[in-house]
């Protein structure tokens, strides 16, 4: 089986609700690349990757010209084998990990399609029925935050993602997370995410202000040594997102003993075939994990349902349905959350097609 044609499409999806982070950063509308290869075997393999702003070193509109500088490599290559395929993707270009993790992807769902079987049975095999959920707030007022936080609640939810430094006041943040704590009640995973936008000083007078709340911290700081210290000083758990990107990242935050929780994202790690990897390190390390991706719809989030399925239970905190966050839906009959957890697709491959109409014009790379 040969890869005969790369098609793409820019496709522009719309938070439900904009959502407000440290720094000015915000997500509200995004570009999302969706990505297919169709092969002389008549099957396609899909892909998706959703770089949102000011968050990490990946910029949407640079996915397409990454892709058509890879398209001669990809172009009649055996797709079965993502990672040897891979390989000579990172031989021809360095870096630009976020692009090609729409394509390793699609490599994968190629790979598990002709096996027959679903990608978490390549993955590892399923280990679990269904993963817990986490949900986002946007840092808006703190009333708003507490309401959202019980919608959620009361739709099955218990973990709950607290964005804060939106209007850099460290007393609104004590605030916010004081509020959802109340607002959902004892017992319910809740952490405060600053997105790196927090010096160690502002971070460390919110932990020690809600250290009663049994809260957790997520990456305060934009480095690893910042986080220790905040770590070290509020005596709260710590989950690293930004600064735990690959193998050498990953055992930084474990030796600073920073890292309670690591966030496994897809395009932050270059795809499914490195973030697999980095998954069974975590799992050696004793890490928690949250498996997810850095924004997105269908594709994306069957992708990292996928790895979380079969990934143990010990190592699993949570996982991310993104595509509930966003529209348009790019498959109607995709995964979607229920009392707090979501299962992956059950079909061969990603189990995922997206909708033409939700698409919009396509653009062929090379055939």
């Amino acid at each position: 089986m040969k890869i005969t044609r790369i098609t793409v499409w820019d496709v522009p999806l719309t938070s439900h609700e904009t959502y407000y982070m440290a720094a000015g950063k915000t997500c509200d509308t995004t570009l999302s690349v969706v990505l297919r290869l169709d092969t002389d075997a008549g099957l396609s393999g899909w892909g998706e990757v959703c770089p949102i702003p000011h968050y990490l070193p990946a910029y949407a509109r640079g996915v397409i010209p990454a892709l058509e500088e890879l398209a001669p490599v990809l172009i009649g290559a055996d797709p079965v084998g993502p990672e040897a395929v891979m390989e000579r993707l990172n031989d021809h270009l360095i870096g630009h990990g976020y692009a090609k993790s729409a394509i390793d992807t699609a490599l994968w769902d190629l790979t598990a399609q002709v096996a027959g079987l679903p990608l978490f049975a390549l993955l590892g095999g399923r280990a679990v029925p269904d993963m817990p959920l986490y949900h986002s707030l946007t840092c808006i007022a703190t009333d708003d935050m507490a309401r959202m936080a019980r919608d959620a609640f009361d739709a099955g939810m218990r973990q709950f993602q607290v964005k804060l430094g939106a209007d850099r006041d460290w007393q609104a943040d004590v605030a916010r997370l004081t509020r959802v704590r109340e607002a959902v009640g004892p017992g319910p995973l809740v952490y405060g995410d600053w997105n790196c936008g927090a010096d160690a000083l502002t971070a460390i007078r919110v932990g020690r202000a809600v250290a009663h709340l049994d809260v957790m911290l997520e990456q305060p700081c934009a480095t690893i040594e910042e986080c220790a210290h905040v770590r070290a000083a509020t005596g709260l758990p710590m989950k690293l997102d930004e600064s735990a990107h690959d193998m050498p990242s990953i055992m930084a935050g474990h030796r600073a003993g920073c890292m309670d929780v690591a966030a496994l994202k897809l395009s932050k790690m270059g795809g499914l075939s490195a973030m697999r990897r980095i998954r069974d390190l975590c799992l050696a390390l004793g890490t928690r994990m949250c498996i997810e991706d850095t924004w997105g719809s269908d594709v994306t989030t069957a992708a990292l349902l996928h790895l979380a399925a079969s990934t143990p239970a010990r190592g699993i905190l949570n996982t991310c349905d993104l595509s509930h966050y966003v529209g348009p839906r790019l498959d109607p009959a995709a995964p979607a959350r229920k009392n707090g957890r979501i299962a992956p697709p059950e079909g061969p491959g990603l189990g995922v097609v997206p909708d033409a109409a939700a698409l919009g014009q396509a653009r062929t790379i090379l055939d």
